[in-house]
């Protein structure tokens, strides 16, 4: 579970809710290996035809490819080959996590990126700053598709976990996937005084507890209990320099809990002066941050609609009239 999996579902259940008819097409349903560096995604094996069989049986009147992996590439190869429109999004920056990982030139998964995009009817983004980013490696034909809260569960009054009890104050609160790049060893290392703690897990959580057994690891928490968290906590920490929104950031608010993140795309587009603070060293933005008022936080973080950002992927997608669709 991580922020682009939590909005596809509760994008599908958005779209199931307004009378809309979801297929979803997932590597848990096929066989699959563990992708390289990152053993808990898992890439599928879907054998030739398998892809196209469940389209034709759906015949759907619109196709949205929401990854890059090999799903996706087998849907967009059908797809391209049959001239059928689709649509793409963009939610990963895949090329610098790839960079981080394998210590090559990101420019060099930007090509797949462009060719991989290129031929959709249109790409779905999250803020403008990734749209500019995006047409600076020539892909134009975006869309916006923001992200909402779940405003029933992550409220100011959400209860804080028993972890908190006795900790020393200010708690500075990270939640997310614990992997290299999240950047979460440069919040760990800040001098800013207080308790640290962490929500989540992933690849790097071992190593992370092992070089700094002063912080505190919670683990993944869901649900009122990861409200609580945010609820409970003084500041959020968003230490990523390459997430293409945040969609924790908006949780965060939602709770009345204000940011400090560094002045990149994601933070920039979501995080305004009265809610949070933006600075290149972190811990003058847990500084400024701390002086924020919590209900403004919350009233900020409220604005944030799942209704408002399924519109948005709907109006989005490119409509076909398929009455069968052809075999592949």
């Amino acid at each position: 579970m991580n922020g682009v999996v939590r909005t596809l579902t509760t994008t599908c259940d958005q779209l199931r809710e307004q009378g809309h008819e979801v297929l979803v097409v997932s590597p848990d349903q096929f066989a699959s290996l563990p992708c390289p560096t990152y053993p808990e995604i898992r890439l599928a094996l879907a054998r030739p035809g398998a892809v196209a069989s469940r389209l034709r049986d759906f015949s759907p009147e619109a196709i949205h490819i929401a990854t890059e992996g090999p799903l996706g590439m087998t849907a967009r190869r059908y797809c391209a080959r049959h001239d059928i429109e689709f649509t793409t999004a963009y939610h990963t920056q895949f090329p610098d996590y790839l960079a981080k990982r394998t210590h090559l030139p990101a420019e060099w998964f930007w090509r797949y990126i462009h060719w991989f995009h290129r031929p959709a009817q249109r790409v779905l983004v999250a803020t403008e700053s990734i749209s500019q980013e995006l047409r600076a490696h020539g892909l134009t034909r975006l869309h916006r598709w923001s992200r909402g809260v779940d405003l029933a569960c992550f409220t100011p009054d959400a209860p804080p976990p028993p972890e908190y009890s006795g900790l020393p104050r200010p708690i500075q609160l990270y939640v997310g996937r614990v992997a290299v790049e999240k950047n979460i060893e440069a919040f760990l290392e800040g001098d800013y005084p207080g308790s640290k703690v962490i929500v989540g897990d992933g690849p790097s959580l071992a190593a992370l507890e092992a070089k700094f057994p002063e912080a505190r690891f919670l683990g993944r928490r869901s649900g009122r209990e990861l409200a609580g968290c945010y609820a409970g906590a003084d500041v959020f920490a968003f230490p990523s320099r390459t997430d293409t929104f945040g969609l924790v950031m908006i949780e965060a608010l939602a709770c009345g809990t204000p940011v400090a993140a560094y002045p990149v795309p994601g933070p920039r587009d979501i995080v305004t002066e009265p809610v949070g603070a933006l600075h290149e060293d972190l811990d003058r933005a847990i500084g400024a941050a701390l002086f924020c008022d919590r209900n403004a936080c919350a009233e900020y973080g409220a604005s944030f609609s799942w209704a408002a950002a399924t519109g948005q992927f709907l109006s989005g997608l490119a409509a076909f009239e398929a009455e069968e669709l052809p075999a592949a």
